[in-house]
């Protein structure tokens, strides 16, 4: 069961001119981060104001795609959880409605929360894809990278990002990855020990399996980590030559390419 977009697009405040035969952008000078604020590019210093212009026309501009594919919700996925330190609620990036903020995988939010959400991801307060099967995804990555796939050519959403200083380019998201492309693993660690002491790949089990024995709707693409618990054993281990034993080891259920 394959999550198919006939559309996707890379959208940055990049300037494809700037990049080589190889699409690598060349200029150096060039901020990459909300954490840049108040460093010098170019000669010229980089402010918080100039930062909340490009932020909300990267914000605005998914509202639009949001708009034109007709969705009224979307879905959270591959859920990272980032805890605010108490020097950062201090800081400009943060804003008190973000301690309200309250997520978790699969889960299914409105359109109205959107803005706060991505507001978050952009300033590396928080982590996750979004959304609807086979209509909209939603995809961040390092350095101001945003990637949007639809089934729709979304002209209008398109013009809005030209107009408002954004580039839109066809170019598949590099975090899009149909169900023949991810590869499974069962990967395992002493308790309290983070190195991985083995691990065995997966094979043959059908998305619908993985999806109930998760608890995840049949919207997830079952992509990301997944951290095992004994509920899981008896599951898993009718497809591992490895002897489970979760009072040794801690296991996780590795979903990638």
């Amino acid at each position: 069961m394959s999550q198919k977009y006939k559309y996707q697009w890379r959208i940055t405040k990049y300037n494809p001119e700037f990049r080589d035969e190889n699409g690598h952008y060349t200029k150096i000078e060039d901020w990459t981060s909300s954490y840049d604020i108040g460093k010098v590019f170019n000669g010229q210093l980089f402010t918080f104001e100039e930062y909340l212009h490009v932020e909300s026309a990267y914000i605005n501009t998914i509202l639009m795609f949001l708009k034109e594919s007709k969705v009224k919700s979307l879905r959270v996925i591959g859920l990272e959880k980032h805890k605010f330190k108490a020097q950062q609620k201090w800081q400009f990036l943060y804003e008190d409605k973000f301690q309200h903020v309250q997520l978790e995988e699969d889960m299914v939010i409105d359109v109205e929360d959107v803005l706060t959400i991505c507001k978050m991801i952009l300033r590396e307060l928080m982590y996750c894809q979004l959304l609807v099967k086979d209509k909209i995804f939603i995809h961040f990555g390092w350095d101001y990278y945003m990637y949007i796939g639809t089934n729709y050519q979304s002209a209008v959403a398109i013009k809005f990002a030209s107009n408002n200083g954004l580039y839109v380019e066809s170019f598949q998201s590099p975090y899009y990855l149909s169900q023949e492309e991810i590869i499974r693993i069962i990967q395992w660690a002493l308790i309290d020990d983070d190195s991985i002491a083995g691990e065995e790949e997966l094979k043959k089990i059908p998305l619908k399996e993985y999806q109930n024995i998760l608890n995840l709707s049949d919207e997830h693409p079952v992509t990301g980590i997944f951290k095992l618990n004994t509920q899981h054993k008896d599951f898993f281990q009718r497809f591992l030559s490895h002897k489970m034993d979760f009072s040794k080891y801690e296991y996780y259920l590795w979903c990638n390419n």
